[in-house]
């Protein structure tokens, strides 16, 4: 340039050094950030697999599962408490009564036989009130497995049945009645009858303890009239089954009745007693 001093510059060049080549069995991770990432580990894939996910049909079927769940409990404890539910109040005041009665008499037993065992301890004359407790006992024991005839407060039922449409079954619910009101001592058509007594129908008609009964049928019972009358009659009991059945059924009750018919006791087969301890 005319007139003037110019410099030359001089540009100081930075060397480009390539990159380095990997050495043997050394893995070079690719430099571009925009490649797709490496495929996710099996334990990864199965754990995905196995995490619970809250679906909507899961869900759905959570919520009737849980409501069949409510319906059942519910029918269920409707189911327990209809039984007394479905009857009117005075047959569960009766029932109450009922109860009550039974629960008495049998602390009146329960204290008789407290005073008989205190008496066997304690009395004076042991020989004597020892057997007097074995004669009260044997005589129990004889009314009870009907060796002996009885008598006492108690119901006269009769039960007709012209038709025969009444099952043995049925006529057999009418004795467990008896037995669970209280009966002490139960004749059915001059036929006493025991723990053993059994009912089947045939084809000529009603047999019991292996003897053919006709209708009508008079049951005598010896027990507490206001506690049997009642549980006769309670709604879908023994003498509504009957009605059901076709036949037709009444009771009178009595402040004494006869139970005259006696049972020869079989001797026992296989049983034998057992001997007592130290023998």
């Amino acid at each position: 340039m005319p007139g003037g001093h110019r410099k030359d510059a001089t540009t100081d060049a930075v060397p480009v050094v390539p990159p380095a080549a990997p050495a043997d069995g050394d893995f070079a991770a690719p430099a571009d950030d925009g490649a797709p990432a490496a495929p996710p580990s099996g334990w990864h894939q199965l754990r995905r697999a196995l995490a619970p996910r809250a679906t909507r049909a899961q869900l759905l079927a959570s919520l009737l599962c849980a409501l069949l769940g409510f319906a059942v409990v519910m029918q269920v404890r409707q189911t327990n408490t209809e039984g007394l539910s479905a009857l009117r109040q005075s047959d569960l005041v009766r029932i109450l009564d009922e109860t009550t009665q039974r629960a008495s008499q049998l602390e009146r037993e329960a204290a008789a036989l407290e005073r008989t065992r205190q008496e066997l301890l304690t009395g004076s004359d042991q020989q004597q009130a020892a057997l007097d407790a074995a004669t009260e006992s044997a005589t129990t024991l004889g009314i009870l497995s009907g060796r002996l005839p009885a008598e006492g407060p108690g119901i006269e039922i009769v039960i007709t049945d012209a038709s025969g449409s009444v099952p043995a079954l049925t006529l057999f619910n009418v004795l467990e009645e008896l037995r669970n009101a209280g009966a002490e001592a139960v004749q059915l058509n001059g036929l006493r009858l025991v723990a053993s007594s059994h009912f089947v129908d045939t084809a000529e008609g009603l047999e019991v303890d292996g003897t053919l009964l006709t209708s009508p049928y008079r049951w005598i019972a010896i027990g507490d009239p206001l506690t049997i009358a009642p549980a006769l009659e309670i709604p879908g009991g023994a003498m509504a089954a009957v009605r059901t059945a076709g036949g037709r059924g009444s009771s009178t009750v009595a402040e004494k009745v006869e139970v005259s018919a006696v049972r020869a006791i079989p001797v026992p087969e296989f049983a034998t007693a057992q001997p007592a301890a130290g023998e």
